[in-house]
């Protein structure tokens, strides 16, 4: 085959590509048709998409430049070139991210779901808090004192962290402190004064919270004033191509990940300039680098605000469909495939046909052998499970565990290590190639010799995804 050269500027850049996709994810937060709370969790998501880009692609970028890498992308720009829009594009994205929640804020006031600060709580808000702030948060939180016998504390990926500075009274001095937010802390709380009021739902940021209890923290300093930080670290895994171990590699890489160096820094535009100053000297951040933000820092956490009971804000449920065949054979997937072929269409039809497809297999006396692939899968996986129990059984298995799946690998080694424990044959994908399929082999024994039954998609073997995405089982 001749290889056809095209001029440059016939292609797109890969990373402004992405860019703008997700801004066409921003577009179903900004759509009007769709329900409240669904374009809230749009939003969410194209801010977790624009961190992870961050993260995985914008980091690798800062590497080449780092390491004085000239080579021209297919479309015939330099890394620093691709950085430069790159940081361009990414502010107004940010930005057109705030309008929206701004947006979004307003019409949750219009349904009776107030996001509010602390200066708008009542006085019977204040003394619920009080209660709330003491039992549930202040004994999850460690305030900190910036001295020279105090350094400034490392802050994880993706943290949060408040900065605040305060005076004491008596010496009118000042201090520079600062509290990491643990990564298990919910960052809105929902004011449950009276439950069985039917009032406004009233919610509120934990670090409005915590601003509002300063007292309790530091006591005896006087808050002059504060600001909030959110870092991202480099958090892509460079595997060396001739890793003697791949899984012992991936775990190196995963611990060195938690504390890659920081590649942006989100910061609220009211923090002040000594504030700004010491952050970034102690994450060693270049000014470019920092993007102040008029509004929410970490958006992916409005993920938090789909809890509301409020469905008429949301999609409408849908009922999935169950393959009719296997109901005709009273839910026996291999009479029903060795009668015909059966074809799936998630997610219109239900995902249950496959997990019923591997626990069946597992719980077959008949079945010899099942083999299978694992890209990405849920936290308690039902076909994890079938598969141990598979073993269990007495049955010959083997799963093809994909390590290269970006920010599930170290819930794959998980898994690797607990299928390894009940006796599950497990290898890895190689290095130079990503498994991303959905692929389970299973051989059972019949009357006229032994026959292969075979179950196959792409994307992976996760229940919750296949009720969104698109798939042909």
């Amino acid at each position: 085959m001749t290889k056809i050269d095209l001029p440059a500027d016939r292609y797109f850049n890969r990373e402004l590509s992405w860019l703008a996709f997700n801004e066409r994810v921003l577009e179903e937060a900004q759509n009007r048709y769709n329900p409240l709370l669904e374009r809230l969790n749009f939003l969410s998501i194209s801010g977790s998409n624009l961190d992870e880009f961050v993260m995985v692609r914008v980091a690798g970028l800062m590497d080449q430049q780092l390491y004085g890498i000239q080579s021209v992308s297919i479309d015939g720009m330099t890394p620093k070139q691709q950085l430069k829009g790159i940081r361009t594009n990414i502010i107004e994205l940010m930005h057109q991210q705030q309008e929206c929640w701004n947006e979004l804020r307003n019409e949750l006031v219009k349904q009776e779901i107030h996001v509010i600060d602390k200066t708008h709580l009542t006085a019977r808000e204040h003394e619920w808090l009080a209660e709330y702030f003491s039992e549930n948060i202040f004994p999850v939180l460690t305030p900190i004192a910036i001295d020279p016998a105090h350094p400034f504390p490392f802050i994880a990926n993706l943290g949060l962290a408040q900065l605040f500075t305060l005076r004491t009274p008596r010496k009118n001095k000042e201090q520079t402190s600062v509290i990491l937010f643990p990564p298990k802390l919910k960052r809105f709380v929902t004011l449950t004064v009276d439950e069985e009021n039917d009032d406004p739902i009233r919610i509120i940021p934990v670090e409005e919270i915590i601003e509002l209890f300063i007292d309790v923290l530091f006591p005896k300093f006087q808050l002059i004033n504060s600001g909030l930080i959110r870092v991202i670290r480099d958090s892509d895994l460079d595997i060396e191509d001739d890793a003697g171990d791949l899984v012992r590699g991936f775990e190196r890489d995963i611990k060195r990940r938690r504390r890659g160096r920081a590649v942006r820094l989100n910061i609220t535009s009211q923090t002040p300039e000594p504030l700004r100053q010491l952050v970034m000297e102690q994450l060693q951040v270049e000014a470019r680098d920092i993007v102040e933000v008029e509004g929410m820092i970490g958006l992916s956490h409005l993920a938090e605000l789909m809890e509301i009971d409020r469905p008429e804000l949301r999609y409408p449920p849908f009922s999935v469909r169950f393959p009719e065949r296997i109901e005709d054979y009273e839910g026996d997937c291999f009479a029903a495939i060795a009668a015909k072929d059966i074809v799936v269409h998630h997610p219109y039809e239900s995902f249950d046909v496959v997990v019923r497809f591997v626990q069946q297999a597992a719980r077959d006396p008949d079945v010899i052998s099942i083999k299978s692939t694992l890209y990405r899968t849920s936290s308690n996986s039902p076909i994890v499970a079938a598969l141990i129990e598979a073993a269990e059984n007495g049955k010959s298995v083997t799963a093809l565990v994909e390590l290269k799946a970006r920010f599930d690998e170290e819930a794959n080694i998980r898994w690797a290590r607990d299928m390894e424990r009940a006796g599950v044959q497990v290898v890895y994908g190689f290095v130079k190639l990503k498994t991303h399929a959905k692929i389970t082999l299973v051989t059972r024994k019949a009357e006229d010799g032994l026959q292969s039954y075979a179950h196959f998609g792409t994307g992976n073997y996760h229940p919750k995804t296949a009720k969104v995405y698109t798939d042909l089982s």
